[in-house]
């Protein structure tokens, strides 16, 4: 099988998992990691289908793989390393998750999802200060609402020490 069918059936197997197909998609998939056992991008789709399909703990290892195999695209990456923290932390693998997503945040650090779920993770290990910080951040700083707008230099000075008082 040659790279060029290897990418038309990866492209296939996507449309499958975004059309509401993902049993086909992961039959499809599991078969081209067999074939393609080094290929990053087929990793990153078997891990999402597996995810999709609920079968987090069976998307661990690809995700992982593909993470580790180069090659991989930046947006893929992106999601690669977010669906891998998620995931961990879905699982309750939750120190694993806080190092996945802030490996995610410092090599994406405009990626307010990666903050999001760094927060969520962070929060599960008792470190409610630093996700309210990230979160307060976030909102001050992606907020189209009005009122954050407004408050919005109040907001990021208490994001970073909330016990301060006035």
């Amino acid at each position: 099988m040659s790279t060029q069918d290897k990418d038309e059936l990866l492209a296939q197997a996507a449309r499958l998992r975004t059309e509401g197909q993902p049993e086909r998609a992961r039959e499809q998939l599991l078969a081209l990691t067999t074939r393609f056992p080094d290929a990053a991008d087929v990793a990153y789709q078997t891990a999402w289908v597996h995810d999709v399909l609920g079968l987090e703990a069976e998307a661990v290892p690809y995700y992982e793989r593909c993470l580790q195999l180069p090659g991989l695209g930046e947006e893929d990456r992106r999601g690669a390393v977010l669906g891998l923290g998620s995931t961990y932390r879905g699982l309750g693998r939750y120190g694993q998750a806080v190092d996945t997503l802030r490996g995610g945040v410092a090599e994406f650090p405009e990626d307010g999802a990666l903050r999001s779920f760094l927060a969520m993770a962070l929060y599960n290990i008792g470190e409610h200060h630093e996700a309210m910080e990230i979160l307060l951040r976030l909102v001050a700083t992606t907020s189209t609402d009005p009122y954050v707008a407004r408050y919005r230099r109040a907001i990021e000075h208490y994001a970073g020490d909330l016990d301060e008082s006035t």
